[in-house]
């Protein structure tokens, strides 16, 4: 009886160790990007020493999507735990997709934040598109049907008599194929988002004929949006990840840390630092609230 207590005993203890071993792994956190390096995301953590708290409370796992409308079904089946969704999309998740309980966590990006960068769309330089009126029967691009570029194209052209699909028509590509798109006029006019609206290339052929800010104003622009139940409970969880997400924010965002951003840019995305070093985290970027708060009014 006594050896036979003994093994329970033991059963038990091991039973005991693995459970508590189970429930020390790290909650695995799936966030969804758009753009690379713009996308935080991206290169959240490739700083060494900035995440504190990844491998141990937490691990991150990050997909890239074409726009944000895309997360939303992600976002409703369990397969993502943060999406990338913007001023357009947070609504179309509440109230198209029923999801009352989603909560804006982070406020990553805003465009068009005074002294910041606004969303620029192009139209060939030397083309036949000289005022906002001339896009009347003409082809526009856009990422995504209803994402955070689209809509405010569609309000500017609105707000110059032009109605969607009455007045132009609108198709969907991805933003690296925009510029050919553009010079071989299969398109008339694209919308510009960083990076790609940096490259020298694209401000050799076109021209910006207006900005998003001229559309709309500050737009909240990426937001990273969770359940109310996974946040509650995975609080701690998310506390040590929101701390460690500070951490990068302020990294990426302090002039003293630029050459070494611009560095990680360069390496994530495989093109020269030349391409970010004129405008990544600066003033000629997005802004990035410090303490990583959404601009609710502008929501």
């Amino acid at each position: 009886m006594p050896g036979r207590k003994l093994a329970l005993v033991l059963v038990f203890a091991i039973i005991f160790t693995a459970a508590n071993r189970t429930s020390a792994e790290p909650v695995k956190l799936r966030i969804g990007w758009v753009v690379p390096v713009t996308n935080l995301a991206s290169i959240l953590f490739a700083k060494d020493g900035i995440a504190r708290h990844n491998g141990k409370s937490y691990v991150i796992e990050t997909s890239r999507f074409q726009g944000s409308t895309q997360q939303i079904t992600a976002l409703a089946t369990g397969d993502l735990d943060f999406a990338l969704l913007g001023f357009t999309s947070v609504p179309y998740a509440v109230e198209n997709a029923g999801m009352t309980d989603a909560r804006v966590a982070i406020g990553e990006l805003q465009d068009g934040a005074p002294g910041y960068y606004s969303h620029e769309f192009f139209v060939l330089a030397d083309g036949p598109v000289k005022k906002v009126e001339d896009l009347k029967g003409k082809v526009l691009a856009t990422n995504a049907f209803g994402s955070a570029v689209d809509i405010p194209m569609r309000v500017q052209l609105k707000k110059h008599g032009l109605e969607f699909k009455r007045d132009y028509t609108v198709i969907e590509a991805s933003f690296p194929t925009m510029k050919a798109m553009l010079a071989e006029k299969k398109v008339d006019l694209i919308p510009g988002v960083l990076l790609f609206s940096m490259d020298p290339e694209l401000r050799r052929i076109g021209r910006p004929l207006f900005t998003q800010a001229d559309a709309i104003g500050i737009g909240e622009l990426g937001t990273w949006t969770a359940r109310a139940n996974f946040l509650a409970s995975k609080r701690a969880v998310i506390v040590d990840f929101m701390e460690d997400y500070l951490r990068a924010v302020r990294f990426y965002t302090d002039p003293a840390n630029h050459h070494e951003a611009v560095e990680i840019a360069a390496k994530f995305s495989k093109l020269p630092p030349a391409v970010f070093d004129s405008w990544l985290f600066t003033h000629k970027d997005y802004y990035r609230n410090p303490k990583g708060l959404a601009d609710g009014d502008a929501l």
